[in-house]
């Protein structure tokens, strides 16, 4: 047995927060609600689009404006929140995004819908890491922070299913600003739950002036990455905008390193991203999200183009793959993170979720469901949910209370921007893929039902050939989870995530 690291700082001798699997249930209905939010509006978009006479050249923006704010204010969210404090910065958070979410639902043009959409990021930005790193701070016993983060991680991952049906039914059966409205009740109960009874551990926050270079230079950074991205999606990645972006992304964000690295105060302090096993975790989250992302688009449209399922049937058609994340979040996750090394839980999640990809690439234009979609789905579901709880769990396992937000804004960013990358990537691939076959079996098509076929047949050749894709960047991801991510199972004596200030670099003591 050997101890990998200092010693984590330990709560001396205090008890447990008595509330804190009711603070819990509060902060996963948080959760719940702004990864809902991700998937729910992209049901929307058609109705809303035509209600508010959006241009086809402009529609992008009701999800881009959500990403931007989100993506580049993810760091000064989980600084403010360590400078605040968690609770308050999570209830604020939960007000601002209700009051968004109303302003979306109201919205009566398109200005006031892509700024209720910016506002909505801007508030989740705050809450997102508040909510995780009360999480960090709160469960400090192995065995009960397994449980709490089995739950968590189960909702992060399958939130997004979850708002494909919800999503469908609010559109199909009562009306697209619904799906905005929905989020008040969400956000008042966990507000209101919060406040009352959500106890915070002293000595946990960060009073440390504002980085203020950090703050600009990383927003900015990050915004031009995301929206790098977004741009080559839509324009292309040869479009003179977008290289501009992505070097501007480039300029901005080593200029932030190089700050971080100088400045007494940072934004975020280096030691939260050098240290292997955060580092790993960041980047594997990263890709497996980038993979994850591009399939729930291309699935919901396959279902509902090529299948013809409606909303809410393919809202449904997704059941599989939440089953798939629940259990392997809270069964396999939870039940062995305190028995094996985390390595051994995200490395082969990661593979069984690529082997999930593997038979999605068999896709056809009559693949049955139940032979092809469904066990894709549960497998893709299981891998996630077990390669996620752990590294949402050690991704702030031990880290220094004064760096709990912004250790978890860094999850959230590595998530985040995988997302822009997945969406953009993934389907920039399929077009191109799609376009050369409709351009190769075009000639032989005489009737206007062989070319109809001959468009549909090159859709799913594009899915297929980007989702052969998102295999290599989940075998890619399983392959650094297993070579960076070194921490043994968590000691069943060692607390992490309390109050001392003291320690400069500390990780959690890890048993080998």
């Amino acid at each position: 047995m050997s101890e990998t690291a200092q010693k984590a700082p330990g709560r001396t001798g205090g008890a447990p927060d008595a509330n804190r699997w009711k603070a819990l249930a509060f902060i996963a209905l948080a959760q719940l609600m702004v990864v809902l939010d991700a998937t729910i509006v992209n049901i929307a978009m058609p109705s809303a689009q035509q209600d508010l006479g959006i241009s086809d050249g402009n529609r992008q923006w009701i999800v881009t404006a959500y990403a931007l704010a989100f993506g580049g204010l993810l760091l000064f969210g989980g600084r403010i929140a360590d400078l605040w404090g968690r609770k308050r910065a999570f209830v604020v958070g939960l007000g601002g995004f209700a009051a968004a979410s109303a302003l979306g639902g109201a919205a009566a043009n398109e200005a006031m819908m892509f700024g209720a959409r910016a506002l909505q990021g801007a508030f989740g930005a705050l809450l997102a890491p508040a909510a995780l790193s009360l999480l960090a701070v709160m469960f400090t016993d192995a065995k009960e922070r397994a449980k709490a983060f089995g739950i968590y991680g189960a909702i992060a991952g399958g939130g997004g299913a979850v708002g494909l049906i919800l999503g469908g039914f609010l559109t199909e059966y009562l009306d697209w600003r619904w799906t905005f409205f929905v989020n008040i009740p969400f956000a008042i109960v966990a507000a209101a739950g919060a406040y009352f009874v959500i106890r915070e551990p002293e000595g946990g926050r960060n009073r440390s002036p504002l980085d203020v270079p950090g703050v600009i230079l990383s927003t900015l950074g990050l915004v031009a990455l995301v929206y790098g991205f977004t741009r080559a999606e839509s324009e292309g990645w040869g479009d003179s905008v977008t290289i501009g972006m992505f070097a501007a992304s480039a300029v901005l964000l080593l200029a932030f390193v190089i700050v971080e690295s100088k400045v007494k105060a940072p934004l975020l302090p280096l030691r939260v991203i050098t240290e292997r096993n955060r580092g790993g975790i960041y980047l594997s989250l990263g890709l497996a999200i980038i993979a994850m992302f591009g399939l729930f688009l291309f699935l919901t449209y396959y279902l509902q183009i090529v299948k013809g399922y409606s909303p809410v049937k393919t809202g449904f058609a997704f059941l599989p793959m939440i089953a798939g994340m629940i259990t392997g979040s809270t069964q396999i996750g939870t039940r062995l993170m305190t028995r094996v090394a985390p390595r051994l839980l995200m490395g082969p999640g990661f593979l069984v979720a690529a082997l999930g990809m593997l038979l999605l690439t068999r896709l056809e234009i009559d693949s049955s469901y139940a032979a092809v979609l469904m066990p894709a789905m549960l497998l893709l579901g299981l891998g996630m949910g077990t390669a996620f709880m752990p590294a949402m769990s050690l991704a702030t396992y031990g880290i220094e209370p004064r760096d709990a937000g912004v250790a978890s804004a860094m999850v959230n960013t590595s998530q985040q921007v995988g997302g822009a990358i997945g969406t953009a990537l993934l389907n920039t691939i399929a077009a191109s893929a799609t376009t050369s076959y409709i351009k190769d079996h075009m000639a032989g098509a005489a009737s206007r039902p062989q070319q109809q076929l001959v468009q549909l047949e090159g859709m799913v050749h594009g899915y297929t050939s980007a989702i052969w894709f998102a295999v290599g960047i989940l075998v890619v991801a399983a392959a650094i989870a297993l070579t960076l991510v070194n921490a043994g199972k968590p000691d069943m004596g060692a607390v992490a995530g309390s109050g001392a200030q003291d320690a400069e670099d500390a990780v959690p003591v890890m048993v080998h």
